[in-house]
């Protein structure tokens, strides 16, 4: 026990001090945490040697993260994905699948006979990484742009494939129909008991100790493990026992109560159990380390063929279909846990699993990198995948022989960047000025916009409003009123102080309406030429003053009513 606690207090100190680094360097904390675990274990400086400590380390902080990852997964999402998230996620874990198997079997790794390097490589290398691409994607702002929400929507679909792969892990060794049929029935009666009580014993129970948080944290963590304790005896894993705990918690009445108040203990344990995965990682020779390249290697070219295909080929442009190809293009940390489990199960060689330990890393430093700078390299691709044929949306615009003054009064008035506001402003306009709506033109790289717009009979032409060729093949020079309705915090590549000063070169005449994030801006735009700058938190500050004055005088209700009779009438293209 005094062992245990002394490893343990080794894991957390060299994982902070390395953490601290891996900040300042702005890198992923991930990647600290193995490089403290291979420094205080037994292939490095020998401070934790206990095989015994690491594989209880490692258990607890699997345990953990699995119930957060199963908490985190949202079914009602999936539900409402639609076919272009579930096409591409099937598309890309189907064929990195296939792919994989070919691939890792054709350069030697063995599937069968007790051996699997090959089919646990294929399914690490078929996961991307949640807690990468959720941060990276956060700090870029683009978690609700199109190419985000795909992204998060592969990323769901890969943790239900995962789970699949733990149902049936423990019976690789003897895999026949029957055998995968019982593990299918047992996972089967484990999902359906945990969600009966989870939808009608558990709110009863958790609505009684709701105001004592210590009660509320201790009881998810006595379903977290009474679930892995049953999957244990149901022959499954005590690791598959606690995704479905989350699972079946994730639409609880109480799910991000729960959440929150287990978020601090998933830090801690997670935490362990990288650091504990990195001690088991020898130092690498030069066959493990040539392994690792090649595993990184095909991860990021598979996934690029993968999902870039199947986006393709569902009309959703270049730019659309490049973006979440880039945006996966790591190995999970979830790829980590199916590997340890293989490791437990003895289906995989242990420099196997270093290898793609060292290419996880490798692709963590990498794929944070590219995604940093994803529009760039977007933009750099669009025209050498042009040049070999293939066609982005804008094909039809320029087989027309789109330019300016190509298209008459529609580029009257152009709208530069397509999102909220640009939707409320174009509903506005069908209800008091139809006519107008023969003079606009939209200018966007949305897929989605584009063939709403088209539908709808509004001239749109798909392209990054950040390009000045963009701008000048629009015809924007011959514009009389050009409107920037994409704040700052949604453009990609530009500002809106920059592109006040693109279109102002192309057309001196123009007026022109920007929209400024903060006060401070206003003056910026008017120096870099703008006409009129609106600023959406004057209007928002109106209509809540006017709420105020309505709750007092007894006619909130009269103003609600309103407002739902304003809304039905609006049939807007974005929600």
């Amino acid at each position: 026990m005094h062992e245990l606690i002394a490893d343990i207090t080794f894991s957390i100190l060299f994982a902070w001090v390395l953490g601290l680094v891996a900040h300042f360097a702005r890198q992923p904390l991930i990647l600290a945490y193995l490089v403290a675990g291979f420094f205080i274990g037994p292939f490095g400086m020998g401070w934790v040697k206990s095989q015994e400590s690491i594989s209880v380390i490692s258990e607890l902080g699997l345990i953990f993260m699995l119930f957060m990852i199963g908490l985190e997964i949202d079914l009602k999402k999936i539900v409402r994905a639609g076919p272009v998230i579930l096409f591409a996620a099937g598309g890309q874990l189907l064929g990195g699948c296939l792919l994989g198997i070919l691939f890792f079997m054709g350069i030697g790794l063995s599937l069968g006979g007790g051996a699997f390097d090959a089919l646990y490589l294929t399914v690490a290398c078929a996961l991307s990484s949640t807690v990468i691409i959720v941060k990276v994607l956060y700090e870029k702002r683009e978690l609700d742009t199109l190419p985000g929400r795909i992204t998060l929507g592969v990323l769901v679909l890969q943790d239900i494939f995962a789970i699949l792969f733990l149902a049936v892990q423990p019976s690789l060794a003897n895999l026949e129909v029957s055998v995968i049929l019982l593990s299918v029935a047992r996972v089967g009666a484990l999902v359906a008991t945990a969600l009966v009580l989870s939808r009608y014993v558990l709110p009863k129970l958790f609505h009684q100790i709701a105001r004592r948080p210590e009660l509320l944290l201790l009881g998810a963590l006595a379903w977290c493990f009474l679930i892995a304790e049953v999957a244990e005896r149901l022959h499954l894993s005590r690791e598959m026992g606690s995704l479905v705990a989350g699972v079946s918690l994730s639409t609880f009445p109480y799910a991000l109560d729960v959440t929150a108040k287990v978020t601090t203990l998933r830090d801690f344990f997670i935490t362990l159990f990288f650091v504990a995965l990195g001690m088991t990682i020898p130092i690498p020779n030069g066959s493990v380390i040539a392994l690792a390249l090649t595993i990184a290697a095909f991860t990021v070219v598979s996934r690029v063929v993968t999902t870039f295909t199947p986006l393709y080929l569902m009309k959703q442009g270049l730019r659309a279909s490049l973006l979440p190809a880039i945006n996966l293009a790591q190995i999970s940390e979830f790829s980590l846990v199916v590997i340890q489990t293989g490791i437990t199960a003895g289906h995989i060689r242990t420099e196997t699993a270093s290898a793609a330990s060292f290419a996880f890393v490798v692709l963590a430093v990498l794929s944070t990198f590219l995604m940093v700078r994803s529009s760039e390299i977007t933009m750099g691709l669009i025209g050498p995948l042009k040049r070999i044929g293939l066609r982005d949306l804008d094909h039809a615009h320029h087989a027309d022989g789109g330019h300016e003054g190509g298209h008459g009064e529609a580029n009257r008035i152009v709208i530069l960047g397509f999102f909220r506001a640009a939707s409320a402003l174009l509903s506005q306009i069908e209800r008091q000025d139809e006519s107008l709506l023969e003079q606009i033109t939209v200018i966007d790289f949305n897929p989605n916009v584009f063939r709403a717009l088209n539908e709808r009979g509004v001239h749109v032409i798909y392209g990054d409003i950040s390009n000045v060729d963009t701008l000048v093949h629009a015809g924007i020079g011959k514009a009389e009123i050009i409107i920037l309705s994409v704040p700052d915090s949604l453009l990609v590549g530009a500002n809106n102080e920059k592109l006040v000063r693109h279109v102002r070169a192309l057309n001196p005449t123009a007026k022109i309406v920007a929209t400024a994030d903060m006060l401070s801006n206003v003056g910026d735009l008017y120096a870099a030429g703008a006409d009129y700058v609106t600023v959406t938190r004057l209007t928002d500050a109106a209509e809540l003053f006017s709420v105020i004055e309505a709750a007092d005088a007894g006619l909130l209700e009269d103003k609600r009513a309103e407002l739902d009779a304003r809304l039905a009438e609006r049939k807007e293209v974005l929600p």
